[in-house]
């Protein structure tokens, strides 16, 4: 099926156009009326500059990216949304010699019209993976997945609402309206098991590396379940049966609570380093333990991890976040020492602060987490940018003072103490931040609105002032986000609630005693220093 010619397609963003800044140093005569005047609005006149220097939030601000959809990067077709599936049988049938091993009404009905469809036609067809796993264990699936034998392109004929993706790993998605999407994927096999039963090798002779490139090699059921990582995992439902098939012992450590490879716990970790991020997030989601040799494994696999695809690595990273389990999933990382590949800034910053420092990132986390299972959605930028808030908020170590610098090359005024200076992003998180965009194709609006969710925590907290008034910080398009993070630091902390409180009612924090001048004061404008005029003697005016 083609995409509708007749759909409207798809709106553009409009270019983003900066204004450019006005200049009035071009006329001397202009310069000097300026520098003697007292304009009477001066004290409601909002500035670009703050106490510290050039306001960080000035600048323009990237849009918001839209909700994240991790099955579905691309646009699609409206055409393919808008597809009737009315027709096909959303039903379970139910066995007449025993109770099916799942409840029929916890299954998706969109699902079960995938699963029915192909049966017609003659193909096997099973939900699998995590929808089973989580149905079993008496959760509420995200989503329901299909693994069939028709190929791609088969299922691609049987689906007017179908669309292929994928390269390493070709799937099918069907669509449905509302929104939803049921990915259909081929039984394949493992195509190192394959290669091996083909040409057993040379005598004695290893294959090196066992990292898997492709992974559309075609198989059957069985050979689907132990291709996959783990047992937990590789759970198929048959609907017409209403039987659980389980090829690889997942039964059973559904029952012991495990999550344990299917296989060889060295060679499914060779295979694929992800995989460490994939079972920290099953342990911590589930409330399982990792099996002995899979943790093992796990260690001796760490680091492989810098050969994989930074944008998987990246992926499976928020998934954690997003799955509200970004203590638990940290502090395992961290103890399988994956931190410094994944977040080299925060594991250095881990290794340097100790127990200190690890209580301070598991309060924040905890509180994110809390955050996420409460049902709120937040963006990527706050996610990352309430786990390096820390990096920005626990004072500096004890270390020799530097000579201090000139004093217009300073971040901090000359009277600010050392908890005061502190609103610039740390060297080390910039490096992040620019290092997630060109390597791991974190999309550069996210890591920008990060960069200014954490400069603006400053303000947030009275250590920082902008002479411009209150209502244009308020106006500002991440006020809201980066008051999410701040609210989140004051829970994990109890330090500057009374900011909190004073920004949640319409004020803001009362500056400290002698701290720098309080908001909306009257600006006065800085004078250029000038040389004498054409025609003064020399040393005149000084």
């Amino acid at each position: 099926m083609t995409d509708d010619p007749t759909a409207p397609p798809r709106p553009t963003p409009a270019a983003r156009s900066e204004d450019a800044p006005l200049d009035d140093s071009g006329d001397p005569e202009l310069e000097q009326t300026l520098a003697g005047e007292d304009l009477e609005g001066e004290e409601q006149d909002e500035s670009d500059e703050d106490e510290d220097g050039t306001d960080p939030l000035a600048g323009p601000v990237p849009e918001a990216p839209p909700p994240h959809d991790e099955k579905e990067p691309e646009p699609v077709p409206p055409t393919l949304w808008e597809s009737d599936a009315d027709h096909l049988d959303p039903t379970a049938p139910v066995p007449r010699d025993h109770a099916p091993d799942i409840d029929p009404d916890k299954l998706d009905p969109d699902a079960l019209k995938v699963v029915n469809r192909l049966l017609q036609y003659g193909h096997q067809a099973y939900l699998v993976g995590g929808c089973v796993r989580d149905l079993l264990a008496g959760r509420t699936p995200k989503d329901f997945d299909v693994a069939t034998s028709a190929l791609p392109s088969e299922v691609r004929g049987i689906f007017r609402n179908c669309r292929l993706i994928g390269r390493r790993f070709r799937l099918a998605h069907v669509y449905f309206k509302g929104g939803k999407i049921v990915e259909v994927s081929t039984f394949r096999a493992n195509p190192s098991e394959l290669e091996d039963a083909i040409e057993p090798g040379a005598e004695g002779e290893e294959k090196d590396d066992l990292l898997i490139s492709d992974d559309n090699v075609f198989g059957t059921a069985e050979q689907d379940a132990r291709r996959r990582d783990f047992t937990i995992n590789g759970l198929f439902y048959d609907v017409a049966e209403g039987r659980v098939i389980d090829f690889v012992g997942g039964l059973r450590d559904m029952r012991l609570r495990e999550v344990r490879t299917i296989g060889d716990p060295e060679i499914r970790m060779r295979e694929d380093p992800v995989r460490i991020l994939r079972a920290v997030r099953f342990a911590c989601k589930l409330d399982f333990d990792i099996e002995s040799r899979t943790y093992a494994a796990m260690e001796g696999a760490v680091e492989d991890i810098p050969r994989c695809a930074p944008p998987r690595l990246l992926e499976d990273t928020f998934r954690i976040l997003r799955g509200g389990v970004s203590a638990g999933g940290l502090n395992l990382l961290f103890a399988l020492d994956a931190l410094k590949f994944l977040l080299p800034p925060v594991d250095a910053w881990l290794k340097e602060r100790g127990a200190e420092g690890a209580s301070l990132l598991r309060a924040h986390a905890e509180r994110l987490d809390a955050r996420v299972r409460s049902g709120a959605v937040l963006e990527d930028s706050v996610l990352l940018a309430t786990l390096l808030l820390p990096l920005l908020r626990s004072p500096p170590p004890p270390a020799p003072r530097p000579e201090p610098a000139p004093a217009e090359w300073s971040e901090a005024p000359p009277h600010a103490g050392p908890e005061e200076a502190g609103p610039a992003v740390p060297p080390a998180v910039e490096d992040l931040l620019q290092e997630l965009v060109r390597a791991a194709r974190l999309p550069r609006r996210i890591a920008e609105r990060c960069r200014m969710i954490l400069l603006a925590q400053a303000t947030l907290s009275g250590q920082r002032r902008r002479r411009g008034g209150l209502a244009s910080f308020r106006r500002h398009p991440l006020f809201q986000e980066a008051l999410t993070v701040f609210e989140l630091s004051v829970e994990a902390t109890g330090e500057h609630r009374a900011a909190l409180d004073a920004w949640k009612t319409g004020g803001a924090p009362t500056p400290s005693p002698g701290g720098p001048p309080s908001e909306g004061g009257r600006r006065r404008r800085r004078r250029r220093r000038r040389g004498p005029r054409a025609g003064s003697p020399p040393g005149a005016g000084s």
